[in-house]
């Protein structure tokens, strides 16, 4: 894949990572808690529409949990627009080092937690930044 295509790509990655945080973020008001809720149902297989119902405790853990996610797009979006376009060897190898730790630290744990579809579910994340980083960018020539 071209290195400009990359980017792209990774952008677009970015900004899934960062709507993903925010519409986390959005579970805390109960008008619009439906998609959250929905995803909690699937992570915790079969959906039956029952997730518990989410406590103050809760709530303030999943808003602390979603604020590091959108910064952790923001990030991935600095390394992809700062560092990958300039030097795609440094920038691909601190994606793939952050994308793969997180994927592996979720997914153990969310089968811990007794919702081993997140782990499934972790993997459409995974490939959006390992499909285009799997090999190093051909670099067009001038």
């Amino acid at each position: 894949m071209q290195h400009q295509a990359i980017l792209r790509w990774l952008k677009f990655a970015c900004i899934c990572v960062i709507g993903f945080g925010l519409l986390g973020v959005l579970a805390n008001v109960p008008a619009l808690s439906g998609a959250t809720r929905l995803f909690i149902d699937l992570a915790f297989w079969p959906v039956d529409g029952v997730p518990g119902a989410p406590t103050p405790e809760s709530n303030l853990l999943w808003a602390i949990l979603n604020g590091i996610v959108v910064g952790w797009g923001v990030l991935l979006w600095q390394v992809t627009t700062r560092v990958y376009a300039r030097f795609p060897d440094v920038g691909r190898s601190m994606i793939l080092t952050s994308i793969g730790t997180w994927f592996v630290v979720d997914s153990v744990g969310s089968v811990a937690a007794g919702a081993p579809v997140n782990a499934l579910m972790n993997v459409t994340f995974l490939l959006l930044f390992f499909i285009p980083l799997w090999r190093p960018a051909r670099q067009v020539e001038a």
